[in-house]
């Protein structure tokens, strides 16, 4: 098995228990992290920060992960779900997140997308 896998278990595994420390293990200490917003977060104690203060305010947070495909040599692609309260309701968020891993197999840069629904008036397929 690719050892980017691996890490991505270990990755989301931390993150669903908010285990900064074992989450920051998986990263390189010159990760970067470009949100769905194209926010972007560098370097590994500012993203284990960043998710530290986001992650708790997340009414009923769930992760699941679908599927994690490796492309080519240090670079892999997740698909999942996250899940939380918005104004009392739970909503789904499906995303696609790009990794890429440095030389030692740790995460050096993570781009997240949302994926989101047509507008209303979109013609269907």
């Amino acid at each position: 098995m690719p050892r980017q896998i691996p890490v991505l278990e270990r990755y989301f595994a931390a993150l669903r228990s908010q285990d900064w420390a074992s989450l920051a293990e998986c990263l390189a200490d010159d990760v970067h992290r470009t949100g769905p917003y194209r926010d972007v977060v560098e370097g590994k104690q500012a993203y284990v920060q960043f998710l530290s203060r986001v992650m708790p305010t997340l009414a009923n947070y769930r992760l699941q992960v679908t599927r994690v495909r490796k492309i080519g040599d240090a670079s892999a692609i997740a698909e999942l779900t996250e899940t939380l309260d918005v104004d009392g309701v739970s909503r789904d968020f499906p995303e696609a997140l790009l990794f890429d891993f440095d030389d030692k197999g740790r995460i050096l840069r993570i781009d997240i997308y949302v994926k989101r629904p047509p507008p209303a008036d979109a013609p269907r397929a």
